[in-house]
């Protein structure tokens, strides 16, 4: 069967089809990573969104639920240049094909993918439309100028509800944006005791599961469409210490006064060299934003930059000069080769018993009857 991919400039690609016969809309992006299709497929912050890989053999290990990074896949379209059917891998539970069938999602291939990302990369990413329909291309224009890009990404992608990870260790509230289920194995590797609590719990809420940490998630989108996640960022910044992580760490800076602003064309791959100022190490981190903290807005905030990119020097991390809140806005848990990065969820923890020293609370005794009695209020609410 034929598939198109249609993109708002009027570029028509015509290949074949594969997954789902659908028609679907969103922002046509690319991800330069050799292998973890399937961890692209499933990480929310790809929510709204078509993907292009630019290696062009796709599908040849397979499907295997274990290596998912959320229960379901939230993209709208994948683009590869040569999709292989039948996998070749003894952990294979099914195909790429069947995966995207399963959910809707429509798939093209045989199409130039390396003269696609070339021209997201001169022109900056753009709304397209991937179909297996015998529309007019007329048709397909016009309902492609009518489309708009999603903006509540973070609410279809972010749990309903609270739930734990219970853990002997300091307890963990993790607000989710559309996280990745990486934040959570790293935390409760640790015996880290996790509550996962969804995008919109406020400031009080978390209060009244007395953490001794708050993570704040990856996620799809703009900061900005999030405000009311910055303000309870705000209220509880120096009362408890804070993590942010990708759209975590956008929102941290929104919150302590930096600004944001839409990059041309994204950094989305597994091979982002990122520079960490006080060490001067270079490590290679998995990423996947669109987004970035505007450099010339740091001054004058109380935040002090930590980690820049060395292929664009743009921010890739953020700690405050008084608080225990600090950012980076790659993904330390994910192992794109290395495993380098995961340093900073025992940097989170030592800064948190540190915190802690420095501020004694009541026995832990106590703080866990608070606990449970803040959850009761909250699963009642």
């Amino acid at each position: 069967m034929q598939a198109r991919l249609l993109l708002e400039d009027g570029t028509l690609f015509t290949g074949a089809s594969f997954g789902a016969e659908a028609q679907s809309a969103g922002e046509v992006v690319f991800n330069t990573g050799i292998t973890g299709y399937q961890e692209v497929l499933s990480d929310p912050s790809y929510c709204g969104q078509i993907v292009t890989m630019t290696y062009p053999l796709i599908g040849n290990y397979g499907i295997t639920r274990d290596d998912f990074e959320a229960v379901r896949p939230f993209i709208h379209g994948f683009v590869v240049r040569r999709h292989e059917e039948v996998p070749s891998n003894w952990r294979a539970e099914y195909s790429l094909g069947r995966l995207l069938k399963e959910y809707g999602i429509p798939g093209i291939s045989e199409i130039d993918t390396r003269m696609l990302t070339r021209k997201l990369r001169h022109f900056g990413t753009m709304r397209g439309l991937l179909t297996t329909g015998n529309e007019r291309i007329e048709e397909l224009q016009e309902r492609l100028l009518g489309t708009t890009l999603m903006r509540d990404q973070v609410a279809r992608t972010s749990t309903k509800g609270v739930f734990s990870s219970p853990g002997d260790r300091e307890r963990i509230v993790l607000v989710d944006f559309g996280a990745k289920s990486g934040i959570l194995r790293e935390l409760t590797k640790r015996g880290c005791d996790v509550v996962v609590v969804p995008h919109d719990t406020t400031a009080d809420e978390i209060r009244r599961l007395n953490p001794d940490g708050i993570q704040l998630s990856n996620g799809p989108g703009d900061p900005k469409d999030v405000p009311y996640a910055v303000k309870m960022i705000q209220e509880l910044l120096g009362e408890y210490p804070i993590f942010g992580i990708c759209l975590g760490h956008q929102l941290f800076a929104l919150a302590c006064g930096a600004d944001t602003s839409k990059l041309k064309f994204g950094h989305r791959g597994g091979n982002h060299p990122v520079k960490e100022l006080a060490t001067n190490r270079c490590y290679i981190t998995s990423q996947n934003h669109g987004y970035t903290v505007l450099d010339d807005t740091i001054a004058g905030t109380k935040l002090e930059v930590t980690h820049i990119n060395n292929n664009d020097r743009t921010i890739e991390g953020l700690k405050h000069a008084e608080f225990p809140a600090f950012s980076v806005q790659y993904h330390p848990e994910a192992a794109p080769g290395p495993f380098d990065s995961s340093y900073l969820f025992d940097q989170f923890l030592d800064m948190i018993r540190d915190h802690k020293m420095n501020n004694p609370q009541k026995p832990r005794q106590a703080q866990l009857a608070e606990a449970l009695r803040g959850e009761l209020q909250y699963a009642q609410k």
